[in-house]
């Protein structure tokens, strides 16, 4: 929308105020500063209103209006992300799921729970444990992040290395497309006919469609989950380790590693039991009947071991291993206590380089002269180091950028992508290119184009070559200490 049409801005609003409730439109700023960016931090922007619709209806509504005005429209789910990929367009309306939070049904003779966008993960398994059935997908946000963003980035988790992503855990998926015509994805079996948009549309990052209904696979809560925590004198000892396990055809239900500062910042906050002194930690949980894990247990501490384990615990009971757990879930916040600021990185790389790569970030935190702790699901690659800087300080901010760029070059370098859980965004537009061909990125245009013509869906986010893309980079960026 051009600002300079104060008669389109006008139609807007008094479009919205037709369509919501008072209490759903905010249209002073200071109100909106809440959801002037996403987890990042890094990128700021206020709407020109933020939308809070609390009915399918409404959101319709809401879309046909920004629709027949040209009114970019950036949805919006708890705001735990960490790309960029809900912040605001200075022109647009920002369209808030939150109050879309009601699980709709639970049905555990299908394993199925049928959700609004709203609802947080961890609420999932809560109201599934009743059942004795969770939902799979376990992001470290799960207390906060939302199922309609789990859609929008394909989310992982801890656990993701058994029993995959969300686009592994969904059968359908309800949406209104840019001009607010609803179109169900997917269905009740576990396949359905034509081409799988479902799967087109899960980790498009609020590019193609805006969810507003969700149905997960649920699984049933296994019979034994115990979990093998061991330390290691070298991370290379640690990467070899978790080739070595996956190699010998186990699948752990979750296998993570960190190392010496993340180690020693989580346990220090968590006080986990963790080992202060080992410069590597791998978690492995393996779950199953009594005597599959059993079994596994054993092949996995003699695997370790053979490695050179310098230390190695096996949990004894649920409230143990849910202790060792907290330690791993509790890396970011604990990593915060060390640092004013810190970026959280998301390359995936192949298994076989794990050692290879943390040695090259550790280079690269010299040459930076940055710290940097290393969090991540080691079983399938998905590296989460953490960059700390100083947002105060100009000159740490811009190090810190080239430090997260340099690890997303050479995640690519090595076989892996730019991305593993976190999407694109605005962040990591300028690697993109690395990444995919111009003739590749031309085809993601053309599929942005069939879903929305206008480019008014998150425009700028996702894609380097969109229209509006370069306009919208430019922006001014303004950080916490504005």
């Amino acid at each position: 929308m051009n600002p300079d049409k104060p008669l389109t801005k006008n139609a807007l609003l008094a479009g919205l105020r037709a369509i919501l409730p008072a209490d759903c439109l905010i249209e002073d700023q200071e109100s909106q500063r809440p959801f002037e960016c996403d987890g990042l931090l890094l990128y700021r922007e206020l709407p020109l209103l933020v939308a809070l619709p609390e009915t399918v209806a409404q959101i319709q509504s809401v879309l046909k209006c920004c629709h027949q005005l040209g009114v970019p429209v950036v949805a919006r789910g708890s705001g735990t992300g960490l790309c960029a990929g809900a912040m605001p367009h200075p022109e647009g309306v920002l369209l808030g799921l939150s109050k879309l939070n009601n699980i709709l049904e639970v049905d555990p003779k299908a394993r199925t729970a049928r959700l609004q966008p709203g609802v947080t993960n961890l609420a999932i398994s809560e109201a599934a444990a009743a059942h004795g059935l969770y939902y799979g997908p376990d992001p470290s946000s799960q207390i906060a992040c939302s199922i309609g963003g789990n859609v929008a980035e394909n989310s992982g988790g801890v656990h993701c290395l058994k029993y995959g992503l969300t686009v592994h855990n969904l059968l359908c998926v309800e949406m209104l497309t840019v001009e607010g015509e609803r179109t169900t994805l997917g269905g009740g079996g576990l396949d359905s006919p034509g081409y799988d948009l479902m799967a087109l549309v899960t980790g498009s990052e609020g590019l193609l469609g805006i969810v507003t209904e969700v149905t997960v696979k649920l699984l049933p809560c296994p019979e034994v989950a115990r979990l093998v925590m061991a330390g290691f004198d070298s991370v290379r000892a640690a990467g070899d380790a978790v080739g070595a396990v996956i190699a010998a055809g186990i699948i752990p239900a979750g296998l993570e590693m960190m190392d010496a500062l993340a180690i020693q910042a989580a346990e220090d906050f968590a006080q986990a039991g963790y080992p202060k002194e080992a410069q590597a930690l791998l978690l492995c949980e393996l779950d199953g009947t009594a005597e599959e894990v059993d079994q596994h247990v054993d092949a996995v501490t003699n695997i370790f071991n053979q490695h050179g384990a310098s230390s190695l615990r096996v949990s004894s009971d649920d409230a143990e291993r849910a202790l060792l757990w907290k330690g791993r879930k509790s890396a970011f916040p604990a990593i915060g206590r060390l640092s004013a600021d810190y970026y959280c990185m998301d390359g995936t790389i192949p298994r076989s380089q794990v050692s290879h790569v943390l040695e090259e970030i550790s280079k690269l935190s010299a040459k930076y002269q940055l710290r940097c702790a290393n969090v991540f699901h080691a079983g399938d690659g998905n590296l989460h180091p953490l960059i700390m800087f100083d947002s105060g300080d100009p000159q740490q901010l811009a190090r810190a950028e080239r430090f997260g760029a340099d690890i997303l070059e050479l995640s690519v370098a090595v076989g892996g992508c730019i991305t593993g859980e976190h999407g694109v965004g605005l962040e990591k537009l300028n690697q993109m290119p690395s990444q995919f061909s111009e003739a590749e990125l031309h085809q993601f245009e053309d599929i942005k184009h069939a879903f929305d013509p206008a480019l008014t869906l998150n425009p700028g986010k996702g894609i380097p070559i969109l229209k509006r893309c370069q306009e919208y980079r430019a922006l001014p960026r303004r950080h916490s200490h504005d």
